[in-house]
C-alpha cells in the first residue's frame, strides 16, 4: 500500500528520529551479547538488522524493536561450544522455522501461560550467569564455560587483575550507573553508546594495553550458511526447542509490557511469533545470532516518539550501514568495555522489585528455586523445574483447606466448632482426622463447612465420624457456608463451585441446614445463628468501611422500597454501609395527602433536607402482595377499615392509572408481565410522579437539584429493571420500561 503524504511527514517527523535513538542503544548491545554468546561479533549486527527490519516489517508488535537479546545468551553460549557456530545457525533456522509453526497454530498466547515469576528468575538468572561470565573479561582473563566455574574460579582472577581492562570496564560502569541520575535533556543520548565511546576514547588517547575487539574480515564476509552436524542430532532438536520457546516466550512477555506503554494499535501475537520465526529462519540462514523481542530497545523506541513499525525499520536499516561502512570503528572498541557493559546488564536483569513482589505474593521459594536452577544447571532445565514449583505450589494452594477445632462458649458448656474452609479432599484427610479426635465424647459440635470442593473421602469421614459421635451420645450440627454441599459428594465426581456465599444472598435454611421452625419453636435460633455466623465471618470484613461512619452518615441516595422480606436493597444495587437512606413500607407508596403519613413525610424531610440526597429511587418488585391486594380490592365492597386496608388506599390512584391504561402500564404488557406485575410497574410510575410533586421536594425536582428514578425487581430472574413514567420497553441490555 503507497504510503500517503501525511504519512510520510508523520515518518519523518517521529519514526525517523526515533530509530536514530534505538539505533544508538542497539548498536553496543549487538556487540556486547555477540561477545557474551561466544559468537562471531559480527553476528550481533547481523540478527539487529534481520531483527530489526524483518520482525519490524511483519510482526504483529508495532512499536516492539527485535535483536539478539541477552536472555538467549547463555543457551547461545552453550550450543556453540558443544555443537559449533554453524550447528548453532541451523538450530536458530529450525527455531524460527518452529515459532511459525506456532504462529500458524494460533497457539501464541499458550506461551503466556508461563507463571510471570518463572520468568522473572530465569531473566535475573540469566543476569547473574552472564556478570559471573563478563567480570573475567573485565578484569582481564577468560570466561569459563558454566557459572559454577566462573565463580569457582572468580578468586583466583582476582589476584591477576589486568588493571587496563579493569580501568576501561569501570568507565563504562561508572557511566552507565550515573546516566539514570543526569538531567532528562542530557540523558536524551542513551547511555550505552555514551559509555562504550567514552572508554574507547580513552584507550585510544592512553595507549594503556586494553584488549580490542578482533574482527575478521568485513559484514559481507561474515554472511556464512549453517551447516549439518556430524552427528548428535539429538542434541540439535532439543537446541531448536529451546531456542524457539525461550525466544518465543521473551518476545511475547517484551510485547504485552510494550503495549502497556503507550495506547495504539495492539500486539496480534500470533503474527508477532510468525514474524519472530521468520526473521530467525534468516538470521540462522546468513549466520546470525538468534533474534527476539527486546524490551530495552522498545523501551527506548516507544519513549523516542515513534509511532509506527517504520522505526523498527529503520533502526535495523542505520545498522546495516554501519556494519558496512564503519567496520574499522568496532575494532577500536576494547573487549573490556563491552565486558562492563554486559556487567551491568546483567546486574540490572536481578530486579529488586520482582523479589519483593514474589516474597509479597509468597512466591519467593519459587523464585529461588528457578534462579538457582538456571544458574547452575542450564536455562531450560531450570525453567522446567520452576515451572513444576510454580505448578506444586498452585495445586498446594488450590487443593488444601483450612481446618480448625476449638471449644467455645461458657466454661463447661461442652460446645466445640470445627471449623472447614477451601477445598476439602482426600489430601486433608489427616488433618481432618486429627480435628475431629480433638473433639471430646458427648461434645455439642458445630461443624462449619465454608468449602467450594468436597469429594466423597472427605464427605464419607465427616458422615461417618458424626454417625460415631451422635451413638456416644454428643450432638452434631452442620452449617454449610460455602458452595459445594456434603450430600451432593456421594451422588456424582466432584467438581469445584465458583459461586460462594455472600452475607445477604443466602437465606438462612440454604447454609444452616434446616427448614423454617414452626411457630413457637426454636424461636430465634436461625438470627442467632446468623448473628454468630456474622462475627465469624462477615464482621471483620466489614469494620473498615463502617468504622468512618460511627458519628456520621452521608448517602448518596433515597432508597424506597417494598417491605416484602424479598428484596435486599444492598445487594442488588451492590452498595454497602453508608450508601443508601433506605423507607420501607407496604407497597414502597408515597401518601400524597399533607399529613397522611408522618413516617414517610419525616423521612423524605431527613433525607432530603438534613442529609442532602441527590437522588430518590422507587423499587417495587414482582409478585408483590399488596398488589395482588389492590387488585382484588377493586371489587370488593368499601367499608373495610382495617390497617391494611387504610394504607393501601393511597395506591388506589396506581390502580386507576393501571384501569386507565397508563402507558407504564401498556408498556409493560408487551414486554409480557401479567397483571399483577404490570399494576407493580405502574405503582412504581405513580410513586415517582407523587415525589415530583411532593410539597418537600417539587422545588428541588424542579431546579434539576434532585433526580428521581423508578427500579422493578424481577424476583424470578434476579433482574432489575429500570422504570421511565412514561416511556416504552426498551432493548435488554438497558433493563428499562
Amino acid at each position: 500500500m503507497p504510503l500517503t503524504k501525511s504519512a510520510v511527514r508523520d515518518i519523518a517527523r517521529y519514526d525517523l528520529p526515533a530509530s536514530l535513538v534505538v539505533f544508538l542503544v542497539a548498536l553496543p548491545l549487538s556487540l556486547g551479547i555477540a561477545i557474551a554468546s561466544g559468537a562471531p561479533l559480527m553476528a550481533g549486527l547481523i540478527a539487529a538488522v534481520v531483527g530489526g527490519v524483518v520482525v519490524g516489517a511483519f510482526g504483529g508488535s508495532p512499536l516492539q524493536v527485535s535483536g539478539p537479546a541477552a536472555g538467549l545468551t547463555v543457551v547461545v553460549a552453550g550450543l556453540v561450544q558443544s555443537v559449533g557456530w554453524q550447528v548453532t545457525c541451523l538450530i536458530t533456522v529450525g527455531a524460527g522455522l518452529l515459532q511459525i509453526v506456532f504462529g500458524l497454530s494460533r497457539i501464541a498466547q499458550a506461551a503466556l501461560a508461563i507463571a510471570p515469576i518463572v520468568v522473572h528468575a530465569m531473566l535475573a538468572g540469566i543476569g547473574i550467569t552472564i556478570a559471573l561470565q563478563q567480570v573475567h573479561v573485565l578484569l582481564g582473563g577468560t570466561s569459563a564455560s558454566s557459572a559454577w566455574a566462573n565463580l569457582v574460579a572468580l578468586p583466583q582472577q582476582l589476584t591477576h587483575i589486568h588493571s587496563p581492562d579493569l580501568l576501561v570496564g569501570a568507565i563504562v560502569i561508572a557511566v552507565l550507573l550515573a546516566w539514570p541520575r543526569l538531567p532528562a535533556r542530557v540523558r536524551k543520548v542513551p547511555g550505552p553508546l555514551v559509555a562504550i565511546v567514552a572508554a574507547t576514547v580513552v584507550a585510544v588517547i592512553f595507549p594503556i594495553g586494553a584488549e580490542r575487539i578482533a574482527i575478521d574480515g568485513s559484514f559481507f564476509d561474515a554472511l556464512t550458511l549453517p551447516a549439518l552436524p556430524d552427528g548428535n542430532w539429538g542434541a540439535v532438536a532439543l537446541g531448536v526447542l529451546t531456542v524457539a520457546l525461550i525466544a518465543s516466550v521473551e518476545s511475547l512477555l517484551s510485547a504485552v509490557a510494550v503495549d502497556k506503554m503507550h495506547s495504539g494499535p495492539r500486539t496480534d501475537f500470533n503474527r508477532e511469533l510468525i514474524g519472530q520465526g521468520g526473521a530467525n529462519a534468516l538470521s540462522g540462514l546468513i549466520g546470525g545470532l538468534p533474534v527476539t523481542g527486546v524490551i530495552v530497545r522498545s523501551t527506548a523506541n516507544v519513549n523516542a516518539g515513534a509511532r509506527t513499525r517504520a522505526s523498527a525499520i529503520l533502526h535495523g536499516v542505520w545498522i546495516l550501514l554501519f556494519a558496512v561502512v564503519l567496520t574499522g570503528l568496532v575494532q577500536q572498541i576494547p573487549k573490556a568495555a563491552l565486558a562492563g557493559l554486559l556487567v551491568v546488564i546483567g546486574i540490572q536483569l536481578v530486579k529488586l522489585a520482582h523479589m519483593k513482589l514474589a516474597r509479597r505474593t509468597g512466591d519467593l521459594g519459587v523464585y529461588m528455586i528457578t534462579l538457582v536452577a538456571v544458574v547452575f544447571l542450564n536455562l531450560l532445565e531450570g525453567v522446567a523445574i520452576g515451572l513444576l514449583v510454580a505448578i506444586a505450589v498452585v495445586l498446594w494452594r488450590v487443593v488444601r483447606a483450612e481446618v480448625h477445632a476449638e471449644p467455645f462458649g461458657t466454661e463447661g458448656s461442652r460446645q466445640w466448632r470445627v471449623t472447614i474452609a477451601g477445598s476439602l479432599s482426600f489430601l486433608a484427610l489427616p488433618r481432618l482426622h486429627k480435628a475431629l479426635s480433638a473433639v471430646p465424647p458427648q461434645a455439642h459440635v458445630t461443624i462449619s463447612l465454608d468449602t467450594d470442593f468436597v469429594d466423597h473421602a472427605a464427605s464419607e469421614m465427616i458422615e461417618d465420624w458424626t454417625r460415631a459421635h451422635t451413638d456416644n451420645g454428643g450432638t452434631v450440627v452442620i452449617e454449610e457456608t460455602g458452595s459445594a454441599r456434603l450430600e451432593h459428594a456421594p451422588t456424582a465426581p466432584p467438581k469445584r463451585h465458583t459461586a460462594t456465599r455472600v452475607a445477604g444472598v443466602a437465606p438462612w435454611k440454604s447454609w444452616q441446614g434446616g427448614q423454617r421452625p414452626e411457630p413457637g419453636v426454636q424461636t430465634g435460633e436461625s438470627v442467632g445463628r446468623g448473628i454468630e455466623h456474622y462475627h465469624r465471618t462477615v464482621a471483620g470484613d466489614l469494620l473498615p468501611h463502617v468504622r468512618p461512619l460511627a458519628d456520621t452518615q452521608n448517602p448518596e441516595i433515597l432508597f424506597l422500597t417494598c417491605a416484602d422480606s424479598r428484596i435486599v436493597p444492598n445487594v442488588i444495587t451492590s452498595s454497602g454501609p453508608g450508601d443508601l437512606f433506605t423507607i420501607r413500607n407496604v407497597g414502597n407508596l408515597v401518601p400524597v395527602d399533607t399529613g397522611a403519613d408522618v413516617s414517610v413525610d419525616a423521612a423524605l424531610e431527613f433525607a432530603v433536607g438534613s442529609l442532602g440526597v441527590a437522588s430518590i429511587v422507587v423499587c417495587g418488585h414482582s409478585a408483590c402482595g399488596a398488589m395482588k391486594a389492590l387488585l382484588g380490592s377493586a371489587d370488593e365492597p368499601a367499608g373495610d377499615d382495617s390497617p391494611l386496608s387504610s394504607w393501601l388506599a393511597h395506591a388506589r390512584p396506581s390502580l386507576h392509572a393501571f384501569e386507565s391504561g397508563d402507558p407504564a402500564q401498556e408498556a409493560a404488557a408487551r414486554a409480557g408481565y401479567d397483571e399483577v406485575d404490570q399494576l407493580g410497574i405502574v405503582n412504581v410510575a405513580e410513586q415517582m410522579r407523587n415525589l415530583a410533586t411532593h410539597s418537600l421536594l417539587a422545588e428541588r425536582v424542579t431546579a434539576g437539584e434532585l433526580r428521581i428514578t423508578g427500579l422493578f425487581f424481577d424476583i424470578a430472574s434476579a433482574q432489575v429493571i429500570q422504570i421511565l413514567p412514561d416511556g416504552p420497553v426498551t432493548a435488554a441490555p438497558a433493563h428499562t420500561l
